[in-house]
C-alpha cells in the first residue's frame, strides 16, 4: 500500500492531489465504479478523468472529494489531505486509529457521566 508521502512530491494542485488519491485507490475505472455506479465502467472512468482535468467542465462534488480522502486514508495514502492542509496553511493532520478514537470517546463519556 502507498505511504503518506508517495506521490506527494509531484502534487502541485488540488487536481494533482485528487488524482494521486484516485491512483492510490486503483485508478479511474475502480473509483468511477464506486462514485458513479449508475454509469458503465467506461463512462464512470471517463467522468473521473474529466473531473481531474482542469480543462474539462466536469467537477467532483464536495461529497466525492470527501469520499476520495476517506478511502485514500483507509488505503494508507495521505498525500492528498497533506497537500490540501499544506496549501491552506495548516500543519499536517494526525492520523486517528479507530481504536484510539473509540478509547477517546469512551473516556469522554465516562468524564461526562462523572460530571453529571
Amino acid at each position: 500500500m502507498p505511504n503518506s508521502q508517495q506521490h506527494f512530491d509531484f502534487i502541485e494542485t488540488v487536481a494533482d492531489a485528487l488524482g494521486a488519491a484516485v491512483r492510490a485507490l486503483g485508478g479511474p475505472k475502480k473509483v468511477g465504479a464506486m462514485l458513479k455506479p449508475e454509469k458503465t465502467i467506461h463512462d464512470a472512468a471517463v467522468w473521473v478523468t474529466d473531473c481531474l482535468n482542469p480543462d474539462r467542465a466536469a467537477e467532483f462534488h464536495p461529497e466525492h472529494v470527501m469520499f476520495l480522502l476517506r478511502e485514500a486514508a483507509r488505503a494508507g495514502f495521505h498525500g492528498a489531505i497533506n497537500f490540501i492542509c499544506a496549501d491552506a496553511g495548516y500543519a499536517p493532520p494526525a492520523i486517528v486509529e479507530p481504536q484510539d478514537e473509540i478509547a477517546r470517546l469512551q473516556h469522554e463519556f465516562i468524564e461526562q457521566t462523572k460530571a453529571a
